[in-house]
């Protein structure tokens, strides 16, 4: 095998829950020779899925690496979660890999959180190709498939093959850059064999509509391909495939492929997919970061093993064999057992004892880590997601990755006094792991607080303590994450003037609230012209009034889009302290918010049901009820497809009313869409509940 980059692949198998990634990915390791048997999902054998919790559900929870070869290339796989709760998993592959395929099915399309991947994809600029997969299943229709690519995610979809049949006639796939086809034949359903022979007639004139296709889009790509189409010489494959490589790195199009996973057929040429037209490390740009002495100058790293070393820890794992696992991407240069590397963001280097190459849950001892390959390391002590590894005489912070703000919280305590100094450390253990699960703990209450993405990840959570921590606790109703804003802009002055052990402390501080766009966050800045107060105590008052957003006027929830701007102060000599500064800026912030016109938000959520025509009526009337608004009805594959916009509060319990309303036959997904106001006569509620009165 070699070594040489331009013979790697790093990629992601990214789609909607349920689309088959992890059946295709299990067909992946099989015909590379890395697994000896086909897991299957329902009977809990898969590779990727190696997990207890994911073994039982049937679903991918979190991203699971593992290396394989073909064509003498080296491709590493990591097989992501469908289900939103798990958007992180996706969201940190994607930020390391360097190519991705995103699955789709031939029934539904894109569906909602295909949607959700594919934007995290175009945030990281990570060409992909596509797998239109169930081809085998009854109402598939490749082209229709096809054409929502186009439709809902605005991608630019050229098919590279066509279906050789549909549902249970469906056979094999044309190879549209070749011009044959491709029949699976053999008998004991592995996959393996399959014959390749001229296309017959009957699917001849489609298959060259369709090869005219990639040839028009790809000469604007290529000149020779241009010149031989005007002078009408024959057009090579090779000449297809290298000028669809660089319009498929470049994002230009999406290739598109198709095959049914689950009955072991269009596997293996989509392996072929991945070498042909995905990117190697050395087919993108050099990688960008910063200096961490300078935030303003830019800083590249060449992937080269010359270059001076950097890696972005994008997974932190906690494995009962070796402990903290950090999963590394190494960008550029060499990371050697025993070396020592430096973590920009705490300053503290760190030493490296073992490097694992990881395949799945199994792990292989590697003594050297070279740019563009993924890799974990045990033990390292000050690491966290998103943080920079690098050498110590060259620095350098990578850009790190977006993380999006948990919308679910629950009270969690442990069953038994023993248990309790166990939760506390289990709870920090996963916290580390996960950065969308968040820990706190409320003084009011006294109670220790856990927040998520939804119920499911919650609901995993629990499950890890009790099986993998041996921690007994239980949990409370889960509770909305709302969010205060302000809707006016309002100016006020606070004086604070008070006796403490013996000594008056005083402050005066006039500041400005107003509302920001939404999701641009909070942000505190001070006008106060220099010399007139000392400038600790102007970070005093700063630190004060950020403080005091994080706990807002109506019921205690954290203020967000809010402007603030510290426009003057008063400084009283011999009286005023750092402590009077903060408290004035706390006081001044509160009395601001409260005259400027607050209002609650509440997480809505972008769902999508699909159910048989008959029970329309009453799932659209059940939505009705939870304050849904609907805004998108279409026919798919025989089903009804209903998207609408919910708010998360009423929708916990959704799935057993909506088996019981559709006598099982329906199914959703749910994924957070954006913060919204709470209807007044709601709100009015809701704080009343949190105020306890």
């Amino acid at each position: 095998m070699s070594t040489d980059l331009h013979f790697t692949r790093n990629i992601g198998i990214m789609a909607h829950i349920d689309a088959g990634k992890t059946s295709l990915t299990e067909r992946v390791l099989f015909y590379t020779g890395e697994s000896h048997r086909i897991g299957e999902v329902d009977d809990g054998s898969t590779v990727m899925d190696w997990m207890v919790q994911e073994q039982e559900r049937g679903i991918t929870i979190t991203s699971a690496a593992t290396t394989c070869n073909w064509r003498d290339h080296r491709i590493n796989v990591i097989d992501t979660p469908g289900h939103v709760d798990f958007t992180i998993e996706v969201e940190r592959s994607l930020r390391v890999l360097d190519g991705a395929v995103a699955v789709f099915t031939a029934v539904e399309g894109v569906q909602s959180q295909s949607e959700t991947v594919w934007r995290q994809a175009d945030r990281y600029k990570v060409p992909r190709i596509a797998f239109i997969n169930k081809m085998d299943r009854i109402g598939a229709d490749f082209l229709v498939a096809v054409e929502t690519l186009r439709e809902r995610l605005g991608a630019n979809p050229i098919p590279f093959q066509l279906p050789i049949g549909a549902s249970e006639t469906f056979r094999g796939v044309i190879d549209l850059v070749r011009m044959e086809q491709l029949i699976w034949t053999d008998t004991n359903n592995s996959g393996r064999d399959f014959e390749r022979s001229p296309i017959d007639a009957a699917y001849l004139p489609e298959a060259q509509a369709a090869r005219d296709i990639i040839i028009d889009a790809l000469s604007q790509e290529d000149e020779g391909i241009l010149e031989a189409f005007v002078e009408e010489r024959p057009i090579t494959p090779e000449q297809l495939v290298q000028a669809a490589r660089k319009a498929t790195i470049a994002q230009r199009i999406v290739p598109v492929f198709c095959g049914a996973a689950v009955r072991n057929k269009g596997v293996q040429p989509l392996i072929d997919a991945v070498i042909d037209y995905l990117p190697s490390p050395l087919d993108l740009p050099d990688t960008v970061g910063r200096d961490p002495t300078n935030e303003s100058k830019t800083l590249s790293r060449k992937a080269s093993e010359e270059a001076p070393f950097c890696a972005l820890a994008f997974k932190i794992m906690s494995d009962p064999f070796v402990g903290t696992l950090t999963y590394l991407r190494v960008y550029s240069g060499r990371l050697e057992v025993s070396a020592v590397a430096l973590n920009p963001r705490t300053g503290k280097r760190e030493r490296i004892g073992r490097i694992l190459q990881m395949r799945a849950n199994k792990r292989e001892d590697l003594q050297v880590a070279t740019a563009g390959t993924i890799v974990a390391v045990p033990g390292l002590r000050q690491v966290a997601t998103g943080d920079t590894l690098c050498d110590q005489k060259h620095p350098i912070v990578l850009e790190s990755m977006t993380i999006p703000e948990p919308v679910i919280s629950m009270a969690i305590e442990p069953m038994t006094k023993a248990d309790e100094e166990k939760l506390g450390a289990a709870l920090t253990k996963l916290a580390e792991e996960d950065p969308t699960f968040r820990v706190q703990f409320d003084k009011e209450s006294g109670q220790t607080v856990i927040s998520g993405m939804g119920e499911l990840h919650l609901e995993i959570i629990k499950d890890r303590l009790d099986r993998e921590f041996k921690v007994s606790s239980q949990v409370g109703r889960p509770q909305v994450a709302y969010r205060e804003t302000i809707t006016a802009e309002t100016t006020h002055e606070s004086a604070f003037r008070r006796m403490a052990a013996g000594k008056m402390q005083s402050a005066s501080i006039r500041l400005q609230l107003s509302p920001a766009e939404s999701g641009a966050g909070n942000s505190v800045k001070e006008r106060i012209s220099g010399g007139i107060i000392p400038r600790d105590m102007v970070h005093a008052a700063v630190q004060g009034a950020k403080e005091t957003l994080d706990r807002g006027v109506l019921a205690g929830f954290p203020m967000v889009d809010v402007r603030c701007e510290i426009l003057e102060g008063t400084f009283f000599e011999g009286e005023s302290t750092d402590v009077a500064f903060r408290v004035a800026a706390s006081m001044a912030v509160q009395q601001c918010a409260e005259s400027a016109r607050p209002v609650l938000l509440e997480p809505i959520m972008r769902v999508e049901i699909s159910a048989p025509e008959e029970y329309t009526g009453a799932v659209l009337g059940d939505l009705a009820g939870r304050r849904g608004l609907v805004d998108r009805r279409e026919s798919r594959g025989g089903l009804q497809v209903v998207g609408a916009e919910v708010p998360l509060a009423s929708m916990f319990g959704y799935a057993t009313d909506l088996r019981s309303a559709t006598q099982g036959r329906a199914s959703f997904t749910m994924q957070f869409e954006k913060y919204a106001d709470v209807p007044a006569s709601v709100s009015q509620e809701i704080i009343r509940r949190y105020r306890g009165y």
